[in-house]
């Protein structure tokens, strides 16, 4: 009898450590940078003044930089005493526990300060400044175990700065220094070593990052920059298919990879592309339409359908397989980003700071509550918004604008 009570106890313990780790959020996106958690039992339906704010905290900094949730911890970047900064806070109090410095602050007119996610990795922290610094530091405390910079790599400043979210896989960070020594790297993620750098594709980079992918059985990281998205072997960064893209200014979502389909979307009139890399990695082209134009808010694929902000169009929910426009609703939200949990959408209007849940249904606009986050920063650009993205971590909803972080109960 005592075994048996001994495996059902492991079994539970093991179950509980899985369901922890599931609701952490520890990059840019989620788990699966899809920005869909996969957590269960969250409120269906706000109370009338929203969910409960469990903490504010008002010390973050400049800058646009996103949360990554892991082991308790809150990791984003700020700008303190004139320098960016790693930041790590108590995820379930708000209280600061470290800060570890990262470089110069980016100076822009749209808002200075870093704008990427940390990505964590076990005990370690990889964060990429607005400037092109990447550094590595401990989960622990902040300390830097070693830093890079993408200029080493032959990149370039883009014009707003690096945005990206740099990837850890295996034994690698994956990072888009763009340049004429490759427009994707990867650094050994224990000492910062280069592995490798994509060679055969020079494009400079954008502010898009890396997805990782297994298409037709063969592992890639896809990335998307101005004139063209690809594919990438991990194991000597080698381009394995490539297409055109007709970007224009500036290129920003994130790539959306389902089975051997791979869809990407920008703003500026650009609109979207579906591909389907076929056997012998041969891309081949499924849809190009101009129906879902992201410009920054991101765009997430709930089942069979994408939802996201278009630009002048509104809200919108698009068929993945087909880009067929299902519904759209301009009135009840001003543009914003996305993010999704538990079969609702988070969505933030970036000019109002409102805040909505709404049903992930074909059927239509379905809201289920709203609120305006309050405070709102006075020391945000005047060419700025709130442009950090909404994040649903272990029944909490996580939310920034410049030096504010908000964390709301959204358990029910």
């Amino acid at each position: 009898m005592f075994p048996t009570r001994l495996i059902l106890a492991t079994s539970l313990a093991v179950t509980l450590a899985t369901s922890a780790i599931a609701a952490d959020w520890p990059q840019w996106r989620g788990p699966q940078r899809d920005d869909v958690s996969h957590e269960t039992g969250l409120l269906k339906q706000w109370p009338e003044a929203g969910p409960k704010r469990l903490w504010l905290f008002e010390k973050a900094g400049a800058g646009y930089a996103g949360f990554s949730i892991a082991n308790g911890q809150l990791f984003t970047m700020g700008v303190r005493d004139g320098n960016e900064v790693l930041l790590a806070l108590d995820a379930n109090s708000g209280k600061e526990l470290w800060t570890a410095p990262i470089g110069d602050v980016l100076g822009n007119k749209w808002g200075d300060g870093p704008r990427g996610t940390p990505t964590v990795d076990g005990d370690r922290v990889y964060a990429l400044g607005g400037q092109g610094t990447l550094i590595c530091a401990q989960a622990k405390d902040g300390k830097v175990l070693w830093k890079r910079t993408m200029q080493e790599l032959g990149g370039k400043v883009p014009g707003w700065g690096y945005t990206e979210s740099v990837l850890v896989d295996g034994n690698r960070v994956v990072c888009t220094p763009g340049g004429e020594k490759g427009t994707m790297a990867a650094l050994d993620k224990m000492t910062g070593k280069t592995l490798w750098q994509s060679s055969d594709w020079k494009e400079g980079a954008q502010y898009s990052s890396i997805v990782p992918a297994t298409i037709n059985g063969t592992p890639q990281y896809v990335q998307l920059v101005m004139q063209s998205f690809a594919g990438v072997d991990p194991n000597n960064g080698k381009v394995l298919w490539k297409v055109p893209f007709p970007g224009r200014t500036a290129v920003i979502p994130t790539p959306i990879v389902k089975g051997n389909h791979v869809l990407v979307t920008a703003g500026y009139g650009v609109g979207s592309k579906m591909v389907e890399i076929e056997q012998g990695n041969q891309p081949k082209d499924v849809y190009e339409n101009k129906i879902m134009k992201n410009h920054h808010g991101g765009v997430v694929r709930v089942g069979d359908h994408v939802y996201g902000y278009s630009d002048g169009i509104g809200w919108l929910c698009m068929e993945f397989n087909t880009g067929k426009q299902v519904w759209a609703e301009r009135g009840a939200l001003g543009k914003g980003a996305v993010s999704a949990a538990d079969g609702m959408l988070y969505c933030l209007d970036e000019g109002k700071g409102t805040v909505v849940l709404a049903e992930a249904s074909p059927k239509g606009w379905q809201e289920h509550g709203r609120f305006t986050l309050e405070p709102q920063s006075q020391n945000r650009s005047p060419q700025g918004r709130i442009w950090t993205h909404p994040v649903i971590s272990n029944g909490k909803l996580y939310l920034r604008d410049q030096e504010y972080i908000y964390c709301f109960d959204v358990k029910s």
